[in-house]
């Protein structure tokens, strides 16, 4: 599917960058079947499918089962055509069809939540107790818990009991975020202000209502630290490793096949992100307080659809929902990153582009379907938890700024001390950035011999190319 070809205009750098970003090609094929465009053997099997359905299935079961008979075979068919139009996106790996498929149902969930803006609270209700009819007799009032009780009783056993699976997805739920975004600094700037969203927001929603030791102990040291740390630790080992890819039809044995299978399913590369910088610039500095703001935002949506709706936490609709946007959170932040610190792309992708007009639309939903809740709002609450949302966001990403400007410092030696920090020369800075540490990550392929590539490298890795001629060190990424 992704040997297509498509024609740009030869422009600026800017286009080439945005498209990088927007559809990424598929560098060094090696398998060229899964990446040939098969489009009238697929257009003969789905038409022969459809035709087999649509003359075998019993159409006299009840009107539900065709209506989502229905719905499925739309969503199938618009999936398809998403494969075959769609852009990549930044990543190709397991297969760029995976992540057209991600983009073909943001583009529907979006439609959805569309089509829900125009319809009243009972029919955007009743289409959830037709899809599950486990919803009908369930109200939020039975999702009642021990929320803020017995808050002095603080005892081992009593953390203990806490701890539960909704800990466990919190904690791997931080390990995917740290994954995504990459810094420390950024990550604990969301912890904490979440759990300061959550106290704002106690009086609409009950479940936000907890114990001083369950919100800082148990949320951001345990499951929000723990997460970090383990997804950082992660990320280092991705940065420090070599990425040698080697064709499957090259490899002789059968479990060396298979693992070179599975590792279709890992990262084709892995870039170091540097969100701040000593040198950046205050639009920078602002758009990266934008993503812990927006990201507060996305998470509040999850709470107040699942109560304005009453849903049970466990319910699979909330799953769904959130493994879908977990999904779309991946481009989407990639995107974002280069949008914000590579000053040559000059447009967010497509990805970015949807998700953030889903969140919009989300909120739109949760602010007209949950008027009789927000009635209760108070207002000196949410004016307080806007201006400490963007101040603390303002201000922890003012002292990781300061704090690698601290580090710049200690690297760069002025060459005249009478020169500050503001009227630092240029060829400082370019040195700072030239002594930092770097990763270097090679993929590596089967193609044809490059000369020029063998000049770069040393004699170490020179000598490792002769014991196997076919695999050559290529597109070396500086970190």
């Amino acid at each position: 599917m992704a040997s297509r070809r498509r024609t740009y205009s030869s422009g600026s750098d800017a286009s080439d960058r945005f498209i990088s970003i927007n559809e990424r090609p598929v560098d060094d094929i090696s398998l060229e079947f899964f990446y040939k465009s098969h489009t009238i053997t697929l257009l003969i099997v789905i038409i022969s499918g459809l035709i087999y359905f649509a003359f075998t299935r019993d159409e006299n079961e009840s009107i539900q089962s065709n209506i989502q008979s229905g719905l499925v075979a739309m969503v199938f068919f618009f999936l398809i055509i998403s494969i075959m139009a769609f852009p990549n996106g930044p990543f190709t790996r397991p297969h760029p069809a995976i992540w057209r498929i991600v983009f073909g149902l943001s583009i529907l969930y979006m439609l959805l939540l569309l089509f829900i803006v125009f319809q009243d609270y009972r029919t955007v209700r009743s289409m959830f107790e037709w899809l599950f009819p486990d919803l009908t007799n369930f109200t939020i009032d039975m999702d009642k818990g021990e929320w803020g009780e017995k808050c002095d009783d603080l005892s081992f056993a009593r953390l203990w009991e806490s701890i539960d699976f909704f800990c466990f997805a919190h904690f791997t739920g931080w390990i995917m975020k740290t994954l995504l975004i990459r810094h420390y600094g950024i990550l604990w700037t969301i912890s904490v202000m979440w759990e300061i969203t959550e106290i704002a927001f106690s009086h609409l929603l009950p479940n936000f209502v907890e114990c001083w030791w369950d919100a800082f102990i148990l949320d951001v040291l345990l499951c929000n630290g723990f997460g970090i740390w383990c997804g950082m630790q992660i990320c280092h080992l991705m940065e420090m490793r070599y990425f040698n890819w080697e064709s499957i039809k090259d490899i002789q044995t059968t479990t060396g096949k298979l693992k070179r299978a599975v590792l279709q399913f890992t990262p084709e590369s892995w870039t170091a992100m540097r969100w701040l910088d000593p040198t950046c610039t205050y639009m920078r500095f602002l758009a990266v307080s934008q993503i812990v703001i927006f990201w507060q935002l996305s998470e509040l949506n999850t709470f107040f659809i699942k109560h304005i709706f009453q849903m049970p936490p466990s319910h699979p609709l909330v799953f769904i929902r959130i493994f879908l946007l977990g999904a779309m959170s991946a481009p989407t932040i990639r995107q974002y990153y280069s949008y914000v610190t590579d000053p040559r792309c000059k447009r967010v992708g497509t990805q970015c582009w949807v998700y953030g007009l889903c969140m919009c639309i989300e909120s739109l939903i949760c602010i007209k379907f949950g008027a009789d809740i927000f009635q209760h709002t108070q207002i000196r609450n949410i004016i307080a938890w806007v201006l400490v949302q963007a101040a603390g966001s303002l201000m922890c990403l003012y002292l990781c700024v300061t704090h690698h400007r601290l580090q710049r410092r200690r690297q760069v030696k002025p060459q005249d001390d009478s020169l500050d920090e503001d009227t630092e020369p240029d060829s400082h800075i370019t040195s700072y950035i030239q002594s930092l540490p770097r990763k270097t990550v090679t993929l590596s392929t089967p193609e044809e011999d490059d000369d020029s590539d063998d000049e770069d490298e040393g004699p170490a890795k020179v000598q490792r190319r002769r014991k196997n001629p076919q695999l050559r060190r290529s597109n070396r990424l500086d970190h």
